[in-house]
């Protein structure tokens, strides 16, 4: 699949519907227990392009853009509202909101990882799409400087250290991200008279994974 690294723009995506999906089997027993199991270890997101359409000239960006993805051909980056920090979107990113590894003395990368905590309950989801210029770093409570003890792979969400950080090292990180997506459709039906009618073209989008 071609990624193509640019994000749908960010005030048409404000507007939209959307979250994450799961999926779960479901027996029911004869004695009417059930047995439920998940074949996805991770969430699927999908959202509506659509319903952040607020003009003409809107449409118009919509369009061109789904043209220059080639419809479901090329994926992209898409910004979640509703959840694109590593902190709670009332506070400022720092370099210790999340945990994404511990140090052994020979590894040198670490996947950025968001923990989603309810219950005693963890949920850990890889950050394969982090924006550039927002990724903050920790290591044992110390601040890092990109560029001179770390670097980040904005393709991935792989951080790279200059040196392995010791055995038992604490390292921590903060950033904003996106969600890589795709159309999750071919066509995109646009009426102007509905349009202005308040009647809101159904673009639906899904997440891919990387």
């Amino acid at each position: 699949m071609a990624f193509h690294d640019v994000r749908f723009p960010a005030n048409l995506s404000f507007g939209s519907v959307g979250g994450p999906e799961r999926r779960t089997e479901i027996v029911t027993l004869t004695n009417g227990f059930e047995e439920r199991n998940s074949p996805w270890v991770h969430s699927r997101r999908h959202y509506d392009a659509g319903v952040g359409l607020r003009s003409l000239d809107d449409v118009e960006r919509l369009i061109a853009f789904f043209e220059a993805r080639a419809g479901q051909l090329h994926g992209f980056r898409w910004k979640d509202w509703a959840d694109y920090k590593s902190c709670p979107a009332s506070q400022a990113v720092d370099y210790e909101d999340q945990l994404i590894g511990t140090g052994d003395g020979m590894t040198t990368a670490f996947q950025l990882r968001k923990t989603y905590s309810s219950g005693g309950v963890d949920y850990v989801r890889p950050i394969t799409k982090p924006v550039l210029g927002t990724v903050k770093v920790g290591l044992q409570g110390d601040h890092q400087a990109e560029a001179v003890h770390f670097v980040v792979d904005t393709a991935t969400g792989v951080v790279m250290f200059t040196e392995a950080p010791a055995e038992g090292a604490r390292i921590t990180a903060g950033f904003e991200f996106d969600v890589p997506v795709r159309f999750d459709t071919d066509r995109i039906q646009v009426s102007v008279q509905s349009f202005q009618a308040g009647d809101l073209p159904q673009v639906p989008v899904l997440e891919v994974r990387i």
